[in-house]
């Protein structure tokens, strides 16, 4: 394993790939060989292979404490400009499996913003997010202005972009930030709990709700919901669709070839 490869580390269970950023030294402040090898491994996440969710997490201590201010301070405008960052970022809101991030510790910067690049988000009593890019003269550029806006609401978002300051992870789910908060034991089993359960539904159905839910977050109404009614009219073209219901109408458990 190559010193970049470290960086981030995979593994399957069964039907799940767990994505582990592992630079504890640093609380796995993310730099751009990091980034890089996050993006390489999301990209090859595809639909219908042996995988059907993802699990991110970081360690006990810290999901991701942040961009690596080291390796940013003596970055110019230009030098930002060229890296691409969005282009990193996208590898992962492109996946197209469920993402569920599971929190312990700090996720600020750039590690809430890769939290909120899930579909779910687990989190510990002990956990803290925030964006605190203000505090040292920059601001959010990978969505924590405006992943935060549609998840929490204009007020909510300015609030923590504008003060920097870290909320606790009752706050978080109080404002609609996460998903559901656990013990900081219990983080990454009950996401790979999840994660399982997600595995067992049939996967077109699974990929047409996550779809749906995306992109119809930044359409009108009438647009979202015809987005929503030709994707369940798809469906009811599945073979999953048929057993599904055949099993339910037949009181036995459904067997989903994801056809």
């Amino acid at each position: 394993m190559s010193a970049d490869e470290s960086l981030v580390l995979v593994e399957t269970v069964g039907p799940v790939t767990v994505v582990r950023l592992n630079r504890p030294e640093v609380l796995n402040a993310l730099n751009m060989p990091l980034r890089r090898r996050l993006a390489e491994i999301f990209e090859g996440i595809t639909d219908g292979g042996e995988t059907r969710a993802v699990v991110l997490t970081g360690s006990d201590t810290a999901f991701a404490a942040g961009a690596d201010i080291a390796d940013m301070a003596h970055t110019s405008a230009v030098d930002m400009y060229l890296r691409h960052n969005e282009r990193l970022w996208e590898a992962i809101a492109r996946c197209p499996l469920p993402v569920i991030a599971a929190v312990n510790g700090f996720a600020l910067g750039g590690g809430m913003e890769l939290a909120m690049h899930a579909d779910v988000i687990v989190a510990g009593r002990s956990a803290r997010f925030g964006q605190p890019e203000v505090k040292v003269g920059i601001m959010p550029g990978a969505g924590g202005t405006q992943r935060l806006l549609r998840a929490v609401g204009k007020f909510k978002a300015m609030r923590l972009c504008l003060t920097g300051e870290m909320i606790s992870s009752e706050e978080a789910s109080q404002i609609g930030l996460v998903s559901e908060v656990v013990d900081d034991s219990q983080v990454f089993p009950h996401a790979m709990a999840l994660a399982e359960r997600i595995t067992r539904l049939p996967p077109i159905a699974v990929a047409q709700v996550k779809e749906v839910i995306l992109q119809g977050q930044d359409a009108s109404l009438g647009a979202a919901l015809a987005l929503e009614r030709k994707a369940l009219q798809i469906l009811f073209a599945t073979r999953d669709k048929a057993e599904g219901m055949a099993a339910f109408l037949e009181k036995r458990r459904p067997v989903y070839s994801g056809e």
